[in-house]
Order: structure tokens, then sequence, then C-alpha cells
């Protein structure tokens, strides 16, 4: 997956005239690198790409919690925790049921390329769970295009964005299969929906949509009191240029690098 990465590495390290440190927390031949004040003490934004299949039963530590929320005691630091979908959830159904609702889905998105259950992102969501903010990574839904093949407009809460990460950002991507992020417990006190993406609304019915829900929660922030730093939750694909939307992404990009300090 790192080559979809490659255009955010490198439009950041010409930016910055500093490498972008990648760190992959589990390599090919099982060696763990941890999350810790090692790699933290290095970088002033930290993007946790949770491309992880649950199948891995990758766990964040103790340790690793500890050293993100003191990395977020810094009022100038940053941190995206970015779990991919979790399509075909069907945990406590009946096997007939489970065939439904994974055919659902699987209609919805309408990519034949991946399987009816394909479930991502355990890292990321246990970091978000020690760090006292859980969510869900729900569904896979297939986002709206405008009429001429891009993505469509989000729908931005630009009151709440206080560093003005999406100043200038049009759209997101258009990969055929994006999380709703819901936030669970008291986290709608502890976390801001800074930005919905809108849904295809003309493809094969999906049971969230036939709740009446026409966008998704796509990035979350989380508010001044919850802490120093910011904490945004959203998903991989805002760091990938495999699925449209890219000078949008550029700009947010471009964004978080040049963020004013706060401190």
């Amino acid at each position: 997956m790192k080559p979809n990465y490659t255009a955010f590495v490198e439009q950041t390290g010409a930016a910055t005239g500093t490498a972008v440190l990648e760190v992959e927390r589990v390599d090919d031949s099982g060696e763990l690198t941890p999350l810790d004040g090692a790699i933290l003490e290095r970088v002033d934004t930290l993007i946790v790409v949770s491309f992880d299949s649950l199948r891995t039963g990758q766990q964040a530590s103790g340790a690793e919690a500890d050293a993100v929320r003191r990395f977020l005691d810094n009022p100038d630091h940053l941190v995206f925790v970015c779990p991919h979908h979790n399509i075909g959830e069907a945990s406590n159904l009946s096997d007939s049921e489970r065939l439904q609702l994974q055919e659902t889905a699987f209609l919805h998105h309408g990519d034949r390329t991946i399987p009816p259950q394909q479930r991502f992102g355990g890292f990321g969501r246990s970091l978000l769970a020690a760090l006292g903010v859980p969510v869900e990574n729900r569904f896979g839904l297939h986002p709206a295009a405008a009429p001429d093949g891009s993505p469509a407009l989000l729908e931005i809460g630009t009151a709440l964005d206080r560093l003005k990460l999406l100043a200038g950002v049009m759209n997101f991507n258009l990969h055929p299969h994006l999380p709703h992020f819901a936030r669970l417990g008291d986290d709608a006190v502890k976390l801001d929906v800074l930005a919905r993406q809108a849904i295809d609304l003309t493809a094969p019915p999906h049971p969230f949509v036939e709740d009446g829900h026409t966008t998704f929660d796509a990035p979350l922030q989380s508010r001044p009191e919850t802490f120093a730093g910011a904490l945004l939750i959203g998903d991989a694909t805002l760091w990938s240029s495999t699925a449209g939307g890219l000078d949008s992404l550029r700009r947010f990009w471009t964004n978080v690098v040049e963020r004013p300090a706060r401190s």
C-alpha cells in the first residue's frame, strides 16, 4: 500500500525540506516497531494510517497510548488516526442475516474486487479507545460524484475548523467504499464532525441510506478542551493519490504542513 502515499510524502518533503519519517509498525518479518517517544520526539504531526486487517490482531499497547497522549499535551502537535473501512461486519447475526447484510453492502459500493467482508483499522480504533475517544469505522459507503465526475463537494463545518485545515478544500476522493465514523459513548462532547461527504444516492440501497442519511461523517476533530493539541479521525485515503480529488487533497496536505503555531 505504501506507493499509494508517495505523492503526499514527496509534497510534504519538498515543502518542509525534511524527509517524512515513515514507520511500519509490524513489517513483513513480523518485527514490531511500537509507536513510542523515540519516534514522536522527532515530529510535530503524526499520521496513523490504520490499514491493518482485523485478522492481524494489532492493538495499541498502554505505552503507545500514553506516548500519544503526552504528544497531544503540546498545543502545536497534530495527530490523525485513520482507520480504513469495515465492510460486512455481521457479528451476532444468523447465517442468513449475515449473507443478506453482506450482499447489500457489496452491491451498494459496487467494487467487485473485494470480498463481502473486509475489515480494517483495528490498531487505529484501539488507539482511539485508549485515548478516551472511541469510534466505529462503520460500513463502506459509495461516495457521490459531481456532474463532471469529480468528488462531490464536502459539507464543511467552517466555524469548527480552528486550524484551517479545510481552507480551500472542496472535496476528498471517490474511493468506492468509505467509512462513516460513528462517535461512541460521550464522544459527542469530545469530538466534532468537521466535514460530511455525500453518499451516492443512485447506488443500490444501503441500510444507512434507508435510515435517512444522505451524507456520512468524514473527518472528526477533537474539541479544544479534549486535548491541548488536535486529534483528527479520518479515512486512510485522505493521504492517498489513487482515488481522485487530488487538487483538493494537495490543498489539504499543504494546510496540514503550513498550519500556524498555536503556542
